[in-house]
């Protein structure tokens, strides 16, 4: 049985072997060791698969998993079928942790156990590959901001489970999906003042590669004010 701090760190990847090492790299240099790190290879055609094996091979806590390409949220839920940890994190491929990200979130389980989702603020850079021409076009800040995103999350896995899976049918804004449910639930959350993660901007974040998927937010947050009035009607009528 899973100890009561240990993590499943889930890392979807699909078509990102130019920044995946580092993120695994950014995982295994915890000062808080995750139980294990789940690569879920979404269908990749370049080098994710091969990168993804290696670290498999000589780090016993890595694991990999190979899926046809079905989207992020599909990647995330297969790696949380796998999950054996009582907490699950979720780490993008391009991005990277702070090294004492889990740390600083468990010690905060630790001293609100009343509390159900912990996130922290996230800095953004420009991927330094980028040429000063893509740099320029790029709008990055530079201070730290409130981290409302996966991969500044910890989460109890039953809490998670609580709110359910991540949209699979979306292309982009699965999270959003998510975390509406889970104020609707009226989880209770932490916004830690320390920074937990740095962000990657560069020329293919999944908002820029999916920019005519983003319908799918209007989507998302029409479905949210719809359950939202459907409650205030059944609660007026009772």
């Amino acid at each position: 049985m899973a100890g009561q701090d240990e993590v499943s760190v889930i890392v979807p990847v699909f078509d990102g072997d130019r920044y995946l090492a580092m993120a695994i790299d950014s995982a295994l240099a915890q000062t808080h060791r995750p139980l294990e790190i789940i690569v879920v290879d979404d269908g990749s055609t370049d080098e994710s698969t091969d990168i993804a094996q290696a670290y498999a091979k000589r780090e016993l806590n890595v694991h990999y998993l190979h899926q046809l390409h079905c989207g992020i949220g599909a990647a995330r839920n297969r790696g949380i079928a796998h999950a054996k940890g009582c907490y699950l994190a979720f780490l993008d491929a391009d991005d990277l942790w702070c090294a004492d990200k889990l740390a600083l979130q468990l010690a905060a389980f630790d001293r609100h156990p009343e509390v159900d989702l912990v996130f922290g603020h996230v800095t953004q850079f420009v991927s330094s590959e980028l040429s000063d021409e893509q740099k320029r076009e790029i709008r990055c800040p530079s201070d730290p901001m409130p981290g409302y995103l996966p991969t500044a999350m910890l989460v109890p896995r039953e809490v998670f489970h609580r709110v359910g899976l991540f949209e699979t049918s979306l292309r982009v804004g699965e999270f959003v999906h998510w975390y509406l449910h889970a104020m609707e639930l009226q989880l209770d959350t932490i916004m830690l003042p320390d920074v937990v993660m740095r962000r990657r901007i560069h020329t293919s974040n999944q908002g820029r590669r999916e920019r005519d998927a983003r319908t799918d937010y209007a989507h998302v947050l029409k479905a949210a004010l719809d359950r939202r009035r459907a409650a205030a009607d059944e609660s007026l009528s009772s």
